[in-house]
């Protein structure tokens, strides 16, 4: 999964409230009038074939006249297909009388993006020359990505697991095949059975609220003995699993997947290690296959 970054050009001199474009009243900005759009990149997750994407295009000042642009496609820097991934409200963009914003619409095609897709369209602003900011230019790119709806069925049932922790202290796993149940009493909660060892599970909390920030979390918990890791008794015993502050945690609805990071410790004893686990969700007609594979 690529992970979703926004790299956004904040424009906070548009922000104060500019005037000046035909010798209005109340001026505090005299300089040129330059057209743009505010952002040079943006990430735009598709949900459905339904919704706009905006993108804000600028002026320093505000005119008591429309003023209309056009937009073309860069297609050479593009490598998603217009009309069959995304298609545009209108090749033009017009700021009203006395504004300074107006909107460049855009929407993706869902059943045409693919669950890897990774997609990008650079549209061209066609200002005059001399409303052009070298500064800022006239370009914007837009990422696409496939952003399935969260349904927290979709983790239900069987998964693999495969650890780095299994290469440290479980040398003879490759995988473990877990059942992941709802948890009765928390929202957007899954619990992993038998996560590492029998009888340990591990309860991890989804976040759906943004799109491209599909995060996962979970609180401490005991994920094991030390004596069946270790083959002795450490501290009290208890092998305990946190969430680590320096690694985000995350899913993928599409693609049906948990890419979970855990720090493992005990208590009064300090950090086993830092270790990244891969859950990917199977079907039961695959869950059977591998248990004959395995033998379980």
């Amino acid at each position: 999964m690529k992970r979703l970054i926004t790299g956004i050009v904040t424009l906070t001199t548009l922000a104060v409230g500019f005037w000046g474009c035909n010798d209005l009243s109340r001026t505090t900005y005299s300089g040129s009038d330059y057209v743009m759009f505010s952002d040079t990149l943006s990430m735009y997750p598709v949900q459905d074939s339904e919704k706009w994407f905006e993108i804000p295009v600028v002026a320093t000042n505000i005119c008591d006249y429309d003023r209309s642009f056009g937009v073309e496609v860069d297609d050479k820097a593009s490598n998603a297909i217009e009309k069959k991934q995304y298609v545009v409200e209108s090749n033009t963009v017009t700021i009203k009388a006395g504004e300074r914003v107006a909107k460049f619409r855009m929407k993706g095609v869902y059943e045409n993006i693919g669950k890897t897709d990774s997609l990008s369209v650079t549209f061209n602003l066609l200002p005059k020359d001399e409303n052009i900011w070298d500064l800022y230019g006239t370009r914007t790119r837009v990422q696409m990505q496939k952003a399935c709806p969260f349904e927290l069925s979709t983790f239900e049932g069987y998964c693999l697991l495969t650890s780095s922790f299994f290469n440290a202290y479980m040398t003879d796993t490759e995988h473990r095949l877990l059942q992941a149940e709802r948890d009765k009493t928390e929202d957007n909660t899954i619990i992993l059975h038998d996560f590492f060892y029998k009888n340990y599970d591990l309860k991890i909390k989804y976040d759906p609220s943004d799109p491209l920030k599909p995060f996962v979390e979970f609180d401490d918990q005991i994920i094991g003995s030390t004596a069946e890791a270790f083959g002795t008794i450490y501290g009290n015993g208890k092998l305990m699993c946190t969430q680590p502050v320096a690694y985000d945690s995350y899913y993928n609805v599409c693609q049906k997947f948990v890419f979970l990071y855990s720090t493992i410790y005990v208590v009064g004893k300090g950090t086993v290690g830092t270790y990244v686990n891969i859950l990917e969700w199977i079907s039961d007609e695959e869950a059977e296959q591998y248990k004959k594979e395995e033998g379980l």
